[in-house]
């Protein structure tokens, strides 16, 4: 199929453990400076109730790429995480089919991805790539190294942890030595200004900011001031887990400094793209969860970390653009979604999208917010939350995973029944559990439908 001549281009930007108060367009922290993302929230639209579908990136990544709750193939946390299954389009095909030229380059982690699984985006729809499979790797990437040669020199299992394997174009392993954030932006704006008649969707996975963020060029460590750090050796540095409580909050020296210089260094490549996108380009920034304190973000006003379902945890930085049919320089508090990202691109591509949990929010995104959310809901096994309006409810078992994660990541979970109304706590302090019953039975007999709705077992 071919695209309308007014088919828009699409940009969709992700960025990885982005804090919600690390903006520098919000003021809160004079040291964050955010040029790019500042010119896009001004010439485009903020959504201050944005969430995503899970408080870790596998499984929130593939409710992104397919519009779907991830519970719907069973997909809760980590373990279970995985690309959506074969009857599933993703963005990518959905746009393909209507005349789009993709292409993807970043950061790849749905699950426990292999070289030509479908997971794997030259498999589900993305013509050009340049990636890397983060679940080869404890779900990151490094920020400097991929290649044979650095496999070689850090040996197993630190080139696991490190994550220095080479990267993929297609099937085929690509090395690359240097920065990465600066080579995704770079082949990304190549992409866009390709001459091609077709219309382009362009999908920039970055692994910022991600830990581990002391990972920088030497001379952005030379002209920041910064002293270089190095990563783990099993030789030198005994065992991972031990070393890796030193390399987060409170213990890493530096480690705000190092997280701020990898998220100016990312916001410099959004500028490039932005200047590489043209008028009748729809540009997308959002991050995959919510912003990792233990890596030295901030979700100021908001309660949590990435792992947690407070809402520091689930509520992003969202910012639409695109000139002419959207106001610039607004916000909107309409409850949004990640899953919103599918149905909304493909109708403004002229597709239409049949099965999705998500809205097109183009009308919300233009001041009308009845038409976004009324509930969204959360469900880790482990822990669960429900939103409707602005009451949020939400419970978390005292078990293992709860445990591990307070001492390992140092995120605290809570545990037990909370009720808050977000309105007027948003940093979700007051527990209103025991003082609204009527609330509570309406949050859980809507969570209990929507499990049975997307297949869960019974709780």
């Amino acid at each position: 199929m071919s695209a309308p001549k007014s088919a828009p281009n699409v940009l969709l930007i992700v960025s990885d453990d982005h804090g919600y108060a690390d903006r520098g367009s919000l003021g809160l922290h004079p040291d964050v400076h955010t040029p790019s993302l500042d010119r896009l929230a001004a010439e485009g639209v903020t959504c201050t109730d944005a969430y995503v579908t899970a408080p870790i990136c596998s499984p929130s990544r593939a409710a992104i790429i397919s519009g779907l709750y991830q519970q719907r193939w069973g997909g809760q946390w980590f373990d279970s995480a995985s690309f959506p299954p074969d009857d599933v389009p993703s963005l990518a095909e959905i746009l393909q089919n209507q005349g789009y030229r993709t292409g993807y380059f970043g950061k790849v982690h749905y699950g426990k991805e292999d070289v030509g699984d479908r997971g794997c985006p030259p498999h589900h729809g993305f013509e050009e790539t340049l990636y890397g499979l983060a679940g080869q790797s404890s779900g990151r990437l490094n920020y400097l190294h991929h290649s044979q040669d650095a496999m070689t020199s850090y040996g197993q299992p630190a080139a696991h942890h490190m994550a220095v394997q080479p990267l993929l174009s297609g099937d085929t392993p690509v090395e690359h030595e240097g920065f990465l954030t600066a080579e995704f932006g770079r082949r990304a704006a190549d992409f866009m200004s390709t001459a091609d008649e077709r219309p382009y969707f362009c999908m920039v996975a970055f692994n910022a900011v991600h830990n581990f963020c002391w990972q920088l060029p030497d001379s952005e460590l030379e002209a920041r001031g910064l002293p270089p750090f190095r990563d783990w050796s099993p030789d030198t540095d005994g065992s991972f887990m031990e070393w890796y409580d030193d390399v987060i909050v409170p213990n890493l020296p530096h480690g705000r400094e190092y997280y701020l210089a990898q998220l100016e260094l990312m916001d410099a490549e959004i500028g490039r793209l932005l200047d590489a996108a043209d008028e009748n380009t729809i540009v997308v920034y959002l991050t995959d969860n919510g912003g990792s304190t233990c890596n030295f973000g901030d979700n100021a006003p908001l309660r949590g970390t990435k792992y947690t379902l407070w809402d520091g945890g689930i509520r992003i930085p969202m910012i639409w653009r695109w000139p002419g049919q959207l106001p610039a320089g607004s916000s909107t508090d309409a409850l949004v979604s990640s899953m919103d990202l599918v149905p909304t691109l493909a109708g403004a591509a002229g597709a239409t999208v049949t099965r999705t949990d998500g809205l097109d929010i183009l009308p919300a995104l233009a001041g009308t917010p009845s038409t976004a959310h009324d509930t969204l809901h959360w469900d880790c096994g482990f822990q669960w939350a429900v939103r409707s309006g602005s009451w949020k409810l939400s419970w978390v078992a005292d078990d293992t995973n709860t445990q591990q994660l307070k001492s390992y990541e140092h995120a605290p979970m809570g545990n037990g029944w909370f009720l808050t109304d977000l309105s007027t706590d948003l940093a979700e302090q007051a527990n209103q559990y025991a003082g609204q019953p009527d609330v509570v039975a309406r949050l859980l007999d809507l969570h209990t439908v929507w499990r049975a709705e997307v297949g869960l077992p019974s709780s």
